[in-house]
């Protein structure tokens, strides 16, 4: 027995100590099929479930890796039914499969009769289900592979998709790798991550923001050489999307459509965004048979664990397509990240964020929460708010805009960017600050404008809401100050930091303060928050408004 920095618990948790000297290992280990829960300052607390194990099992990890890793970091006895239990879950992967057979087309197969028996007395899965071809072997309606999937992960048994993919239309794709007057190349993370994609066929690569995911999609497009939908969260984010294809690419601009709100345009590679393809009208999804109206032979999902309902249901009947999803992280609010794996995909590639930083690619990140006293008369309001206001009170303080402003006179001559959940004290702080603001109101047109001009250094100071969580690229912006958030959205959490991530031309370290007002749930929130980051191994320093950094004028008074 060693002296390891785990300690591996019967029902399913591990607690991690964060000072041991094998810690960093021993996390790094685990995370490829533990989730964390909690990150308090010295003890992390991880748990093991089914779909973290089905996804390392997908990944190519086997039960018997995975219990070796208990045992080489435990410190006491690892117990043996959690062994055998991790060996059972994991032995369910694969169990079922979905196969091409050519007589019968779409076809459930599975070695053991009983299993396949099991599933098929389910009313939802048997209306799935066409004729029996013998006791291990079912017909499968052809339009039913997604929701069939989905349905015998829930039942415990995920299948595993060897059913093929077609090709789709083709269309010569190839990256413009060292050539031209800025030459450039795959590094060799983005090619792991594009090679398991396509031994799989689908799935999920999971990388940090900054770190490259859209040319990870230019490759995949690459290799697949056909037509191509790309999925993205706005319109600023489908128009950076075309840049850096024909920055990377052959692609020509009449090879890239645009469809959003004001452009529909379907091209052999066509990017339209979420929005556009879950409008209503007339009681209907209008724009939904886009997905299936082209022949595609690749539809890539960014952000994909922002995907809304409507797409995750029309996905369902694309099995039969390769679909790439990207992400910062798989974290979702709404926990459906089992239909992330049952339709999109497994994890095919998830680096750890501080492997890529130590390789330079990604800048270094200094994560800093400030604490602040809320005034008398805000902690009365407070005291007698309903449950539902509290937060709203606390995380809008006034507290809180003066030390945001405290920092960013502190930090003058960087780009910052000042981040938040609520409009009325978005437009208090861009006052406060003599900044402009960008919200989900300003028109996409200024919204470039405004970017454009803080990429360019001419303004330095951004006041943003939640609308600039998601694929928007400011490389050198070096400094953010949250004020206020979606709760405990450990999703969003990731997406601020990543807003930070991009290497830095004189690879200074990104600085990213969170501004928490004490003894309120805006505390709580903040710590469900900063799980993300603690999984990726960055540690919140903490420190009082009162010793948060100052310009030297700010000393003087």
């Amino acid at each position: 027995m060693t002296e390891g920095p785990l300690i591996v618990q019967g029902d399913k948790t591990i607690l991690l100590e964060v000072a041991h000297p094998d810690s960093t290992e021993a996390r790094h280990a685990i995370a490829a099929f533990a989730e964390l829960e909690r990150a308090p300052e010295h003890m992390h607390s991880y748990r093991i479930t089914p779909l973290g194990l089905w996804n390392a099992r997908a990944a190519g990890l086997d039960a018997e890796q995975v219990v070796n890793t208990l045992l080489q970091y435990s410190r006491y006895p690892v117990p043996h039914a959690l062994l055998l239990d991790i060996a059972e879950i994991m032995a369910r992967y694969g169990r079922l499969r979905l196969e091409k057979d050519p007589q019968h087309g779409l076809v459930l197969r599975s070695d053991d009769e009983l299993i396949l028996a099991e599933v098929a007395h389910g009313k939802k899965i048997a209306a799935l289900l066409g004729p029996r071809i013998d006791a291990v072997s079912v017909v499968v309606h052809g339009s039913a592979r997604g929701e069939l999937k989905a349905l015998l992960l829930k039942a415990g048994w995920p299948a595993e998709d060897l059913a093929g993919y077609v090709d789709g239309t083709s269309h010569p794709i190839a990256l413009t790798e060292n050539t031209g007057a800025a030459p450039w190349s795959l590094r060799p993370y983005q090619r792991t991550a594009v090679e398991n994609f396509w031994a799989g066929g689908s799935g999920v690569v999971v990388l940090p923001c900054g770190a490259g995911k859209t040319i990870v999609g230019a490759a995949a497009m690459a290799a697949a050489g056909t037509t191509t939908l790309i999925l993205v969260t706005n319109t600023l984010s489908a128009r950076q999307w075309k840049a850096e294809l024909l920055k990377r690419t052959t692609l020509t601009e009449n090879e890239i459509g645009e469809y959003s709100g004001a452009v529909k345009e379907l091209r052999p590679v066509t990017i339209a965004t979420y929005q556009v393809m879950t409008t209503k009208r007339h009681g209907s999804y209008q724009h939904l048979d886009l997905l299936d109206e082209n022949d595609w032979g690749l539809l890539i999902y960014d952000e994909v664990h922002l995907l809304p309902a409507p797409i995750f249901r029309m996905t369902a009947e694309l099995q039969a397509r390769r679909r790439l999803g990207l992400t910062a992280t798989l974290v979702r609010e709404d926990g459906r990240e089992g239909e992330v794996f049952a339709l999109i995909g497994p994890k095919r590639y998830d680096a750890p964020w501080r492997d890529i930083e130590s390789q330079g690619y990604i800048a270094p990140a200094d994560c800093v929460e400030v604490r602040v006293d809320l005034a008398r008369s805000e902690r009365l309001a407070y005291a007698t708010a309903d449950d539902g206001e509290k937060y709203r009170l606390c995380a809008t303080s006034l507290a809180k805009s003066v030390a945001a402003q405290q920092l960013v006179r502190a930090h003058a001559g960087e780009q910052i960017l000042v981040i938040g959940q609520y409009l009325g004290q978005l437009d208090e702080l861009a006052a406060r600050l003599d900044a402009p603001l960008i919200n989900g109101t300003t028109p996409v047109a200024e919204r470039e404008r405004l970017f454009g001009e803080f990429r360019e250094g001419r303004l330095s100071t951004l006041v943003v809401s939640k609308v600039a969580n998601f694929s928007i690229d400011l490389p050198e912006a070096s400094v953010a100050i949250q004020v206020s958030g979606a709760f405990g959205s450990r999703q969003e959490e990731a997406q601020r930091l990543g807003r930070l991530m991009r290497p830095k031309t004189d690879g200074r370290t990104a600085r990213f303060y969170t501004l928490v007002a004490r003894d309120t749930v805006d505390a709580d929130f903040a710590a469900k928050r900063q799980r993300f980051l603690a999984e990726q191994g960055y540690a919140y320093r903490i420190m009082d408004a009162r010793d948060a950094p100052r310009a030297p004028d700010d000393l003087q008074e």
